[in-house]
């Protein structure tokens, strides 16, 4: 069943079970300077542990900006965040950031790159290696840890940035549009070994995507955004069963109604930028 739901109200903001609950959050980039502009205005979110919700909304909208306060990247310029009941103010290794770049260093073993959080703890190398071995196990990769990351394909480096947010165990996996430099093939392939190793973890998934089909192929609840300043314009409820039928009614369903939700948005986006342009 497909159906949209309002966010939540701000009576139960400090309840633990909030794998993430957002209260007021707003964010103005550069504030009290002539180049400030609002990304984020009065976001009320909460995500339950072990959700997969993603974040759909036209460019620019702020999606990729609550993504990094929620990590506690950036400080908001107003509202509160909290994860598990802990207020969100620096990072933390139960919240785990993924972005479209693997940001893997280059002159690391695929081992080395896995458990560099594990390296920075203290922890010795042979138990480094254990924990990498086992989580390159779980991303299909055991075969490559001896490999530099310029002998993997865009794939492979994605499940290794996958394989790295794990080892930390996070309670919260934050990705910002992990799979938009991929073919539509390997995008595909990404897709299914995501939800897997989500189901297997435990942790609950925000994903930033900018396609109306990867948010129907992955979501429990698609947050759609506004033009800018992003609001959460509504949260549509993805009751499809697993494994997905794509092809099916409920399924094309689904994508129509993102679809007319996402149009307005996106003319008032391309809107802004033409007037910007004039303005320049």
């Amino acid at each position: 069943m497909v159906s949209d739901i309002k966010p939540h109200s701000s009576a139960d903001f400090h309840s633990s079970n909030h794998a993430v609950a957002c209260r007021g959050v707003s964010k103005v980039w550069n504030e009290d300077t002539p180049r400030a502009h609002e990304a984020l205005r009065d976001i009320d979110l909460d995500i339950r542990p072990g959700e997969f919700v993603a974040f759909l909304g036209p460019s620019g909208c702020g999606k990729s900006t609550l993504l990094y306060l929620i990590a506690g990247l950036e400080d908001t310029t107003g509202g509160e965040i909290r994860s598990f009941d802990e207020r969100v103010s620096t990072p933390s290794p139960d919240r785990s950031l993924i972005f479209q770049e693997t940001s893997l260093f280059p002159w690391l073993t695929v081992w080395q790159n896995v458990s560099f959080g594990l390296s920075i703890r203290g922890m010795g190398a042979d138990e480094r290696k254990d924990i990498a071995r086992k989580a390159l196990q779980r991303v299909g990769l055991a075969e490559a840890m001896d490999k530099r990351p310029d002998e993997l394909s865009g794939g492979m480096r994605q499940r290794v940035a996958v394989a790295r947010a794990l080892t930390m165990r996070p309670k919260v996996l934050l990705m910002d549009e992990p799979f938009a430099a991929l073919d539509v093939q390997t995008r595909q392939k990404m897709q299914d070994f995501l939800l897997d190793v989500w189901q297997d973890s435990g942790a609950s998934v925000l994903f930033v995507t900018h396609h109306i089909d990867e948010a129907v192929a992955l979501a429990d609840r698609v947050v759609v955004f506004t033009a800018r300043p992003g609001r959460i314009k509504t949260i549509v409820q993805n009751d499809l069963p697993r494994p997905r039928d794509l092809f099916s009614r409920e399924a094309e369903g689904l994508r129509r109604q993102l679809t007319e939700l996402l149009r307005d948005e996106v003319d008032r986006a391309f809107a802004e930028q033409e007037a910007l342009r004039e303005t320049a």
